[in-house]
């Protein structure tokens, strides 16, 4: 669940909220830092002529194929 034009509400595998504050602080700060990346790349393939839709598909391919060595079942304290 997103929060509107701001970053999402985090969530447990549970369904429940991520409540630790510097969790969320870590989680907003890396989803900003992500905002503002992809909004260059975009940025920057469009003055390079680029199909805006094909490079906002290839953004949503490349989040599907990004595999994590990290599963949500493994538990840090």
């Amino acid at each position: 669940m997103t929060k509107s034009m701001g970053t999402p509400c985090w969530i447990k595998p549970d369904g429940s909220p991520v409540s630790c504050t510097e969790k969320v602080k870590v989680l907003n700060e890396n989803y900003e830092e992500l905002r503002e990346t992809l909004k260059d790349a975009l940025e920057d393939a469009l003055l390079l002529g680029c199909s805006e839709a094909q490079i906002r598909q290839s953004f949503h391919d490349l989040i599907d194929q990004i595999k994590s060595d990290v599963t949500e079942s493994q538990v840090h304290p």
